[in-house]
């Protein structure tokens, strides 16, 4: 009980920062009411007892708001929870609230919301990140113990890399994504927010695994990732000097992550750079596809099933034609990032352009895959494959709130990093090893081969060093 008050009064004092949506105050402390009595009566407690989770407004939790932050569905009632919700719940975590983000996860920055633009606790003239900022700075700011968030080109390692916490986004299919809102549904991905590897490693543990509401999700076993953590292995680095000497990257990052590579060499583990052809093409063809897969899946919210109905509830779409009532409806529901993505996809599917765009954009992800499976791949010479990827997480450290809203363009660029995880389905982590000298933190991001999440934390454990 006494915990849950704590951060109730966190997030009301911290309440100009906009992390949170909606809190779940009564509720959480009616469950944290609950859970003492239960251990009073000497019930076996769960793995998350107590445990205070936020999640990102694109989770379903049954009978609780859950809009994408997004006009469209502003005020709508879940009737189901989220495979992973039902898994935390049934460890006796506790839901606090629902966190901001941007409008169905299209956005860097936490800029593209309906309820208004997330505040960086660090500097708050500055951006989270996005699309989870939310959910990054319910943690970064105290006002949960860990938060969930979801991942489809870097919305939880970017905003854990502006606001200097942890942040893994899985393999793709580790974690179920029943109840997770669909943005583009072959990247998306529910991702952990955290402030040590420890409690990142149990989340990940507790909601991975078989869904039958998922068909995408793995049937691979799950490990104990929480008792695994610690390893005395030497491990193979790979790093792509075509990402650190590129021209976007902040030479301070760039420098500080060089010298990192010289203290894993001198700590006896091997490090070497990997040539890397593909890093211009990558941003272009994540964008392509997922702006493809996002016209798809956004084209459910029509005012006529549910979401809110415009011009007024009561008007029926016969009175102005079909076409008009969609037309109206998604003007006054959806923003204009998200607008511009289901313009942007519909056009690459559209006759004509299809093979010039969405055909090309494949082949680019599948000569991606192929060769980051290279990489992880034992070599015919009887030469180990790399265990890992580093790359830096953003090429800058979190900017001025708005720098970016008017070039969309540099802002789809800065993606350049993370992107490359989503594409290949592998998981990745952001760690925050570093500041910069203008006293915003950056991290380094790490990546593994599919479903080595076990190593991958551990490396993290190394790393980060709790």
């Amino acid at each position: 009980m006494q915990a849950v008050e704590y951060y109730l009064q966190h997030i009301q004092a911290a309440a100009h920062l906009n992390a949170f949506i909606e809190v779940y105050a009564d509720e959480a402390l009616q469950k944290a009411k609950e859970l003492d009595e239960k251990r009073k009566t000497g019930n076996s407690p769960g793995k998350l007892h107590g445990v205070v989770i936020g999640l990102k407004d694109v989770i379903c939790h049954k009978d609780h708001k859950v809009s994408a932050s997004s006009n469209i569905l502003k005020n709508f009632t879940s009737v189901y929870s989220a495979t992973a919700v039902k898994k935390l719940l049934a460890e006796d975590a506790i839901i606090i609230g629902s966190c901001n983000c941007d409008e169905f996860a299209m956005g860097s920055t936490n800029e593209n919301s309906a309820y208004g633009k997330v505040l960086n606790a660090l500097d708050e003239t500055k951006v989270p990140g996005g699309s989870s900022g939310g959910s990054a700075v319910a943690v970064q700011a105290g006002l949960c113990m860990v938060s969930l968030g979801s991942d489809t080109g870097g919305s939880v390692r970017q905003p854990a890399d502006f606001c200097g916490i942890i942040g893994l986004k899985p393999t793709y299919g580790r974690i179920s994504r029943y109840g997770l809102i669909a943005y583009a549904s072959s990247f998306d991905q529910i991702g952990i927010f955290g402030k040590n590897i420890s409690d990142v490693a149990l989340m990940l543990e507790i909601m991975s695994g078989p869904d039958d509401f998922d068909s995408t999700v793995s049937q691979q076993p799950v490990p104990s990732y929480s008792i695994h953590l610690s390893s005395d292995k030497k491990f193979r680095f790979a790093y792509f000097e075509e990402a650190l000497n590129h021209p976007s990257l902040d030479q301070e990052i760039a420098s500080s992550i060089k010298k990192l590579i010289e203290h894993l060499k001198k700590d006896g583990h091997t490090v070497k750079p990997v040539e890397f052809n593909l890093l211009e093409y990558i941003v272009p063809a994540y964008y392509v596809l997922t702006t493809a897969e996002a016209s798809s899946n956004l084209s459910r919210y029509d005012g006529v099933r549910f979401g809110n109905r415009v011009p007024a509830p009561n008007l029926e779409p016969i009175a102005i034609g079909l076409t008009e009532f969609y037309k109206q409806t998604r003007s006054a529901g959806f923003g204009r990032e998200v607008k511009r993505r289901i313009m942007l996809g519909t056009f690459v599917l559209s006759s004509g352009y299809y093979e010039a765009y969405f055909t090309r954009a494949q082949k680019v992800r599948k000569l991606l895959c192929d060769k980051i499976k290279l990489i992880f791949s034992d070599l015919p010479a009887g030469q180990a494959g790399f265990d890992f990827i580093l790359l830096p997480t953003s090429p800058v450290t979190a900017f001025k709130a708005g720098e970016k809203m008017n070039d969309p363009i540099a802002m789809y660029l800065a993606d350049i990093y993370t992107v490359m995880a989503n594409l290949a389905g592998i998981p990745a982590i952001s760690l925050p090893l570093f500041k910069h000298s203008n006293g915003m933190p950056f991290g380094l991001q790490v990546m593994a081969n599919r479903f080595e999440e076990v190593s991958l934390l551990q490396v993290s454990k190394l790393l980060i060093g709790k």
